[in-house]
């Protein structure tokens, strides 16, 4: 155990929860009508404790509990076996078990923002359970896990890279956003702008300043790989904001803070899958090119395809997610067959098991709230609160 890394990968769980509870809450929140962002604050909130017991009781030992090619298994189950003086590489596995929760949180989390505004409290956590365990987990244990797509894996010596998460995290977040917006359909009013462009741009930069952990803490060590890691995603991220602002200028003749703040949140999700193993300069390639990549994402889903995926999940996450991970074949730090096979084989199966697990738990909870509670928002309706004496 070296104390060192430990106290590191310490500081990067706490940065890590911090992105979801307050800052992906907030960010999200100042997105919806004032009406509804004490949902969004719920939503948010209730998969945070969901998650953490859900990764608890199983999810941890699907994903890390052992050596198969598919599945962990259940060996690990209420971290049997792990105490305080286990140790996984130089950090305690206990710690590790709490870093790689806070991934387990954030993850289903990002879907919330395909469902805001119109979807019911009761599908949110019964989907987000069985997703994160039946998703979420069997995929991190292909890739982070040792399974089939790490190296000595179907693509031979050298599997697929994904640093901190991009077909991990951002690739399945962003496909069962898609696919749930999808199912749910449009809202009935989505003409009305963000109701608080404040807490949007609180709410990024605290997952900005989060997503340090995130990906620096991904190298679980505090050394020069963690230090690289975090430079490069700062680079990313601000290059990203500056073009989406400046495509947003050209295309609109104004750039909107919330466009900047959306354009941050782009060249971070693009920077998380390579952030391991690119150099500056790649990583300033890869922010300039993922403002525009993902604010033409965004036009296209939601006025090409008139898909209501509300707070663009799929157009910032998931695109961002699989453009950084193409882009390290492009770098030549990956293989084109590892990066490219395995964006194809998970997105295959996140949106199978996507499908399957809408239609079972719509047939236990209603997917979407009746056109009253929808007009007269869910704040009051669902959760019997509001956020501001106004209305909005």
């Amino acid at each position: 155990m070296v104390g060192a890394d430990t106290a590191w990968i310490i500081v990067a769980t706490a940065l890590v929860l911090f992105m979801t509870l307050p800052g992906l809450a907030l960010f999200y929140g100042g997105l919806v009508r004032g009406r509804n962002v004490l949902s969004v604050f719920m939503h948010c909130y209730a998969i945070a404790c969901l998650m953490s017991i859900l990764w608890f009781v199983a999810g941890y030992s699907i994903a890390f509990g052992g050596e198969g090619a598919y599945w962990g298994g259940l060996g690990k189950m209420f971290l049997n076996g792990i105490d305080a003086d286990t140790v996984a590489g130089t950090i305690p596995e206990v710690l590790f078990f709490a870093f790689q929760m806070t991934f387990a949180i954030i993850t289903p989390a990002l879907i919330v923002g395909a469902y805001v505004e119109r979807i019911g409290f009761g599908f949110v956590l019964l989907f987000s359970a069985l997703w994160m365990l039946a998703v979420y987990a069997p995929v991190t244990h292909w890739i982070w896990g040792g399974g089939f797509l790490a190296d000595g894996g179907i693509f031979g010596e050298t599997g697929v890279k994904d640093f901190a998460g991009g077909i991990v995290v951002h690739e399945t977040a962003g496909l069962a956003a898609l696919l749930i917006a999808v199912f749910l359909g449009p809202r009935k009013d989505h003409s009305k702008p963000p109701h608080n462009p404040g807490y949007v741009m609180i709410g990024a930069s605290m997952l900005w300043v989060g997503w340090f952990g995130f990906n620096g803490g991904s190298q679980l060590a505090a050394d020069g790989g963690a230090a690289m890691a975090m430079t490069v995603t700062h680079i990313s991220a601000a290059a990203a904001s500056l073009t989406w602002a400046l495509w947003e200028k050209i295309k609109f003749g104004k750039a909107s803070l919330v466009g900047i703040v959306t354009g941050t949140i782009a060249g971070l999700a693009s920077i998380t899958p390579a952030s391991g193993f690119v150099t500056p300069v790649q990583a300033l390639i890869i922010g300039l090119i993922a403002g525009i990549l993902c604010q033409e994402a965004v036009n296209l889903i939601r006025n090409k395809l008139k898909i209501d995926d509300t707070l663009d999940v799929f157009a910032v996450h998931g695109v961002g997610g699989i453009f950084g991970t193409i882009m390290i074949a492009v770098f030549g730090a990956g293989t084109w067959a590892a990066q490219l096979g395995s964006l194809a084989i998970v997105g295959v199966f996140t949106t199978v098991m996507t499908v399957v697990l809408i239609f079972v738990v719509k047939a236990v909870t209603p997917l979407r709230v009746d056109a009253e509670t929808e007009v007269n928002g869910l704040d009051l309706m669902v959760h019997g609160e509001r956020a501001y004496d106004h209305a909005s």
